[in-house]
């Protein structure tokens, strides 16, 4: 009777401990920690609104951002209409800056998705075979990383020719030896673990040694930098069009509309005022949620 009493009390309290461990995994996924840390929240928020406005531009712009009125030039904020203003050509400040919010995300998103690319393909082959083919491709990535990477953006595009097309060539190739450095990294840790050798030994291909056990657990430092370096990619895209090879008028982007705005800070600084905060607060967005992505996917903080 004892014994069968017994055995009863200890299913219960196997069922009590499954249920802890469910409840805590539960808790400690990625999304609720995501979501439980309110400086990622505050980011994910300011991307939503930035990629709203960026889709919705149409809807939002109150006028046409490329609609020149030599009429109205460096009106002030809130003046006839004009929200925050009119640049040297009278063309709407607010208009302008809502259209730009698209260059910047698609150049930020599409660069970053590049450069991630090809990088996680050179780092795979690079680390998972070693050996000479590793020391060519690690030689090759340290002769592109010997150029700062605005100054190889720079080189780029002006081999290549300004246009959106090219300043995302530009800026995701600039990526590429960041990416490869990272997945190296971790693949040549991951290679080497128990789990990786069993599969081998039991007659794995390479091929799916890489694509089942291997990516899967070196995805989180690659999303957690790709996150981060979206914001990276925005500030180069500025810095191109501020220096003249990235986006060209008309076209609104934020590094042209500043660039525009420094020849003005005088007499109409709002010109260059309002990109700049568009920039300062895009680019603080995605960094925000970046350090909650990583925050989230790190493994010491699952406790």
């Amino acid at each position: 009777m004892m014994t069968k009493e017994s055995d009863k009390n200890f299913v219960d309290q196997q069922k009590k401990d499954l249920e802890i461990i469910k409840r805590e995994a539960k808790a400690n996924s990625f999304i609720k920690k995501l979501f439980r840390n309110k400086t990622a929240v505050a980011g994910l928020i300011i991307i939503l609104v930035v990629i709203f406005t960026a889709i919705f531009a149409p809807l939002l712009a109150p006028h046409d951002p490329n609609k020149i009125n030599l009429v109205k030039p460096c009106l002030k904020p809130g003046t006839e209409g004009h929200i925050l203003g009119t640049d040297e050509f009278g063309r709407d400040m607010l208009s302008r800056v809502i259209y730009g919010s698209r260059i910047s995300i698609i150049v930020g998103v599409c660069a970053t998705a590049l450069g991630a690319l090809i990088g996680i393909v050179i780092g795979l082959i690079s680390g998972y075979k070693g050996g000479k083919v590793d020391t060519i491709i690690m030689r090759f990535m340290d002769g592109m990383f010997a150029f700062p990477f605005i100054l190889l953006a720079i080189i780029m595009m002006t081999v290549l020719g300004s246009g959106l097309q090219n300043v995302i060539f530009a800026i995701g190739i600039a990526n590429i030896p960041y990416y490869a450095r990272i997945v190296r990294g971790q693949v040549l840790i991951a290679k080497e673990e128990d789990y990786c050798q069993a599969v081998k030994a039991l007659g794995a291909s390479n091929f799916k040694i890489i694509k089942d056990h291997i990516i899967p657990n070196i995805a989180s430092p690659i999303i957690v930098y790709a996150t981060l370096n979206i914001a990276g990619t925005i500030i180069s895209e500025a810095g191109l069009s501020f220096l003249g090879l990235g986006i060209q008028p008309p076209i609104s982007s934020w590094g042209n509309i500043l660039k525009s705005g420094k020849d003005y800070l005088l007499t109409a600084p709002h010109i260059a005022t309002f990109s700049g905060l568009a920039i300062l607060i895009t680019v603080i967005g995605f960094n925000l949620f970046g350090d909650g992505v990583r925050d989230a996917l790190d493994p010491k903080l699952n406790k």
